[in-house]
């Protein structure tokens, strides 16, 4: 058993997640300590064992899970691979954490949460952008009724990216959940589920913009697409949610959020900055971590007292930065209650659902529910 407040991190792949995204964080969570990392072969400038030379090497996941003195496993491999490892873990008794995108479809992420339950582990997807500050500020919005009831929200990750991408995010086929809407769908959906919960209906346009296609996502490596457009139907309330992600996008600002509502709109450009600031080098201590220039922050149209319509600049909130998954999923460790686990399977779970549906949607050009 782990001490009370201290958990041995395996971690499972050594590429830009793990260095980036999920060490230093771990290195930051007082009760999480870095003990150990799987990287099949080693290499100059890519060595895990010259990078951390005091910490635990294996060259196989099957060393590392059967390794006692490791409690928590954090999977940082292509998504095709998943599945059988986080199966793996959880039958080797090991709590898991597994980055986005969770598994390739809803019945394995379900197989997965009922793992867990039965084994009395803990299971995290890595979902970081739910601690985006951009995304904390709508929530805000939204939390105290600035905007009144919202009747249209639109959610971009827009780019101009022309070329494919050489890694598992351009290689894999959606089957294996790879491209576009497993990588940056899953992202924007997982927000969108944490606002509005799960819609009645959605439809879908599959493109490749690099060729000027429409595709249906099939199986066939032609029909992958680049980008996406598509419609998440709340017949509840009337809500529409626009989703967009797009690799032809020339633009000085991208489009990030524009959120509709009876009482005020908000507009906003711009990723979260965490993610450029990680790769180019800032730590996680830094104190401009996460924190956005004003020259980013977003829009707020809203109806005064006299109903008149006035528009200001909108700050964007104060960062929790990703630091907050890893100390909820530590928590997580400690209480063992499932409430307290940032991302549950069983949300990724309902997300998957969506994904499926618009996949689903894509390839028949019916509105579909989840």
């Amino acid at each position: 058993m782990a001490p009370s407040n201290k958990f041995n991190v395996g971690i499972i792949g050594y590429g830009l997640s793990a260095k980036v995204f999920q060490i230093p964080f771990v290195a930051l969570t007082e009760s999480l300590v870095l003990h150990s990392i799987v990287q099949r072969s080693p290499s100059p400038g890519n060595s895990a064992p010259e990078d951390h030379p005091s910490v635990k090497h294996f060259t196989s996941i099957e060393l590392m899970l059967a390794d006692p003195d490791v409690h928590v496993i954090i999977i940082s491999t292509p998504p095709n691979t998943h599945f059988e490892t986080a199966r793996d873990a959880l039958r080797s008794g090991k709590h898991v954490l597994v980055e986005k995108p969770f598994v390739p479809t809803s019945a394995q992420a379900e197989e997965l949460a009922a793992l867990a339950a039965e084994k009395k582990r803990v299971l995290c997807v890595y979902q970081n952008r739910r601690w985006d500050s951009d995304f904390l500020t709508v929530q805000k919005l939204m939390r105290e009724g600035t905007l009144g009831r919202i009747v249209e929200f639109e959610t971009h990750f827009d780019r101009f990216r022309l070329e494919k991408p050489t890694t598992w995010k351009g290689q894999l086929s959606m089957d294996q959940a790879g491209g576009v809407l497993y990588d940056l769908g899953t992202h924007l959906l997982d927000q969108v589920f944490v606002l509005f919960g799960m819609p009645s209906s959605v439809s879908a346009k599959f493109l490749d913009q690099r060729e000027g296609r429409i595709v249906t996502g099939g199986s066939d490596e032609s029909q992958q697409p680049d980008s996406i457009a598509a419609v998440l139907t709340y017949a509840d309330t009337g809500l529409l949610v626009h989703v967009r992600i797009s690799v032809v996008s020339v633009e000085t600002k991208q489009p990030r959020f524009r959120v509709r509502g009876t009482k005020g709109s908000y507009q906003k450009a711009f990723l979260d900055p965490q993610e450029d600031q990680l790769r180019g080098g800032m730590a996680a201590t830094d104190a401009r971590f996460g924190k956005e220039d004003e020259s980013r922050y977003g829009r707020l149209c809203y109806v005064t007292e006299d109903g008149k319509i006035e528009e200001k600049v909108y700050p964007t909130v104060e960062p929790e930065t990703y630091i907050k998954i890893f100390e909820g999923f530590a928590k997580a460790l400690e209480t063992g209650n499932e409430d307290d686990i940032p991302v549950p399977a069983s949300q990724a779970a309902k997300v998957l659902r969506i994904i499926e549906a618009l996949r689903e949607s894509a390839k028949t050009g019916r509105d579909v529910a989840p």
